[in-house]
């Protein structure tokens, strides 16, 4: 077993990497600065571009590509001249991309990069080799097309496994496994950002490195939902021939988004993504019942936007928002279509800074207004896609009796610190409502769980990859919550919905372990564990949930999320009257189904500001 506390200490820095890249806080290595490797410094070839334009691709070209991209990636990650750092890897790609290119056929191409792989020098035997031990694996590498010589033919085929079989143990130039968790931190991976686009050569880098880091590097590689050699295949033309710079951030977006994780996105590239603008609409939007509601209205009275708590936006701009939502969802994101929708909601009313007409339904009624946009608040757009959302937790202080039997802590707000003070406050209680429809200001699972559990209780599982063996991820040991006092006595029940992500997953996930804990509310985000950063050509970045989460009988958190064990959907009907069904159904498992909605609305009205 993983001793709790050591546990704590890395995951608490490995889980806070969601919320520092969304800030625009680098984590793993800073972006814009060149690998320090003399090898790499001294080759400086490509540094003003690749020189490689490219204005049209036929087919036998497009898989000439896609052999060349992934054959690259191998060598990156399997050969010992790369994996030791001896070659500038990315400028090797643009010395062999234009005989690629002039390649008339498959066996021409495959021919260039017999030559290219014989440039690189014999590989030697390797002492000790590496292998794949498969005890604890929960992913095999996906090799299996390098022994297809209808792909490579016999030379290609035979020179990569022969690599494959001299692969050296633990040796990688462009990655590292973080200590404790695991996660992977991608060195060495300049980011170009004087490069000017367009420029094919780096374009088709930007797809390259990425399709690998997600064939190699990626835990959930086997939840993405998607052909992975389709996709490298389709964004080929799409990346090689984007004629400028936001045409090429498009792309890389909506390849981003191919792998459905709720971590991703471009994520320093948000002000191209559609809608387009630097104004908004001050309201807060949520899909409902298929619905865009309004939820809330930004600033201080007066309500200069016309618009209320309740309404549903029928047209903007003269278009439906779900056939918005629809147009716009190949470059968000998501995990699934709840957090997917959550995020467009958030950005849906941005655009140029004037007046928008808008087809509003409130009640039985339809309007017709113009309504302006504002300014964004500063840094908006850089903060990302979770830290913009709002929340749906109650307001006020962290803690609060709800009434003499009920507690109610919300993790946005709590501290890792005052956790005994909050059980010891809650004792007499016959519940204690952990609110988790938020992002917790501080890692609470083992601070707040002990306090929870009466025995030794298992709540969750990683796997993390392989250095030995690239695309293997291996099962590290369960962790668990060690019992402390003062113990908890009542039930817990959880809180959460499409704003539950990330670390509020992960501690919903371990709170559920209680004996006797419920889950209440709706689809969470499902991206769950510690995430790593990715650095483009550009100056760009992204982020990739690094570490595979599972609960301790090794089922899947990515994607799934933290499925309720009683679900609650909001209502538009709730939204107008402000009530909250979420924390209503849990008052109702903690108090009885009896009592009157009247006490229970009761209970948490008059705990707001």
């Amino acid at each position: 077993m993983i001793h709790a506390a050591t546990v704590q200490a890395c995951l608490a820095f490995a889980l806070l990497a969601c919320v520092s890249v969304a800030y625009g806080k680098p984590t793993g290595q800073a972006s814009g600065r060149n690998p320090s490797k003399a090898a790499l410094d001294a080759d400086q070839q490509f540094d003003k571009g690749s020189g490689i334009a490219i204005h049209k691709l036929d087919g036998a070209q497009i898989e000439n590509l896609l052999t060349l991209g992934k054959v690259w990636g191998f060598l990156k990650y399997y050969d010992p001249t790369v994996t030791s750092g001896q070659r500038q890897w990315d400028y090797e790609l643009f010395r062999v991309l234009p005989a690629i290119l002039e390649a008339p056929d498959r066996a021409s191409a495959n021919a260039v990069l017999v030559r290219w792989i014989d440039g690189l020098g014999p590989v030697p035997r390797c002492s000790p080799c590496a292998q794949l031990d498969r005890h604890d694996l929960q992913l095999h590498p996906d090799l299996g097309w390098i022994a297809d010589t209808r792909l490579l033919g016999k030379t290609l085929s035979r020179k990569l496994q022969r690599i494959h079989g001299q692969r050296r143990v633990g040796t990688q130039f462009y990655v590292a496994l973080a200590p404790g968790v695991g996660y992977p931190v991608f060195k060495h991976e300049p980011s170009y950002d004087d490069i000017h686009f367009p420029d094919a050569g780096f374009q088709l880098l930007a797809l390259f490195r990425y399709w690998n880091i997600i064939e190699y590097w990626y835990p959930d590689r086997d939840v993405i939902g998607e052909d992975w050699d389709k996709v490298l295949a389709a964004f080929i033309p799409r990346l090689a021939l984007a004629r400028d710079s936001a045409t090429y951030q498009l792309q890389m977006m909506a390849l981003i988004a191919e792998i459905h994780d709720t971590h991703a996105n471009l994520r320093s590239s948000l002000d191209v993504r559609p809608p387009v603008g630097h104004c908004h609409l001050p309201v807060r939007l949520r899909f409902v019942q298929h619905q865009a509601v309004v939820t809330g209205i930004d600033g201080t009275p007066p309500n200069t936007s016309m618009l209320e708590v309740g309404d549903v936006i029928a047209k903007l701009d003269g278009r439906p928002p779900p056939a918005l939502a629809r147009e716009w969802a190949p470059y968000y994101a998501g995990s699934n279509e709840a957090v997917r929708l959550r995020d467009i909601a958030t950005y849906m009313t941005r655009g140029p800074c004037d007046e928008v007409p808008l087809t509003v339904r409130r009640g039985d009624h339809e309007l017709r207004l113009k309504v302006s946009r504002v300014p964004l608040p500063k840094d908006y757009l850089a903060m990302g896609d979770y830290l913009a959302i709002a929340f749906h937790d109650l307001p006020g202080p962290a803690f609060r009796l709800l009434s003499p039997e009920v507690a109610y802590l919300k993790l946005s707000a709590a501290k890792a610190s005052k956790a005994t003070e909050y059980i010891k406050q809650a004792a007499a209680t016959k519940g204690l409502i952990i609110d988790a429809r938020n992002y917790p200001s501080e890692f609470m699972v083992f601070a707040l769980g002990s306090l929870l559990v009466d025995r030794p209780t298992l709540f969750a599982r990683f796997t993390v990859g392989d250095l030995s063996n690239p695309g293997a991820f291996r099962w590290a040991p369960p962790l668990m919550l060690e019992p402390k006092a003062p113990h908890y006595h009542g039930r817990v029940v959880i809180l959460v919905d499409e704003v539950t992500q990330s670390r509020a997953e992960y501690t919903a996930m371990a709170f559920r372990a209680v004996p006797g804990a419920l889950v209440v509310g709706s689809t969470t985000a499902g991206a769950d564990g510690s995430a790593s950063r990715v650095t483009l050509p550009g100056g760009l970045f992204t982020i990739i949930s690094g570490v595979g989460v599972f609960y301790p009988d090794r089922r899947p958190t990515q994607r799934v999320g933290i499925v309720p064990d009683v679900v609650v959907e909001p209502t538009m009907a709730a939204i107008r009257d402000g009530r909250d069904p979420v924390l209503e159904e849990a008052l109702r498992l903690i108090l009885g189904p009896t009592l009157p909605i009247s006490s229970i609305e009761g209970m948490y009205r008059s705990q707001s500001p």
